[in-house]
């Protein structure tokens, strides 16, 4: 399985694409994933070309169901965050995992 892309991940490979400085990296990396965390917060959908899009839906309340002990307990109506990946990311995906496959046999 592979490793976690945390933010400093992110920042490395900006810094070493695009040439800004580590700090300045850092800082573009923190802007746009606020920028993107603030649409979706104000209930807009966020697309990415050949990445994917992210959006908020509402979920109703309902009752749900304790698993250890049965006892019904109800969900309060909230807001979830839906991410719907692209087909270029989809193939890409599969590309990669059929391509370890064949390289493991």
């Amino acid at each position: 399985m592979g490793e976690t892309i945390t933010r400093a991940h992110l920042s490395e490979a900006v810094y070493q694409e695009v040439g800004l400085s580590r700090n300045e990296s850092a800082d573009l990396v923190e802007s746009v994933l606020q920028h993107i965390s603030d649409s979706l917060a104000n209930g807009d959908t966020v697309k990415l070309s050949s990445f994917g899009s992210f959006s908020v839906r509402q979920k109703g309340g309902r009752m749900g169901r304790n698993p250890k002990t049965g006892e019904e307990v109800p969900i309060k109506p909230r807001r979830v965050l839906v991410f719907r990946p692209s087909h270029v990311l989809k193939e890409h995906i599969n590309a990669a995992l059929s391509g370890k496959t064949a390289a493991a046999e």
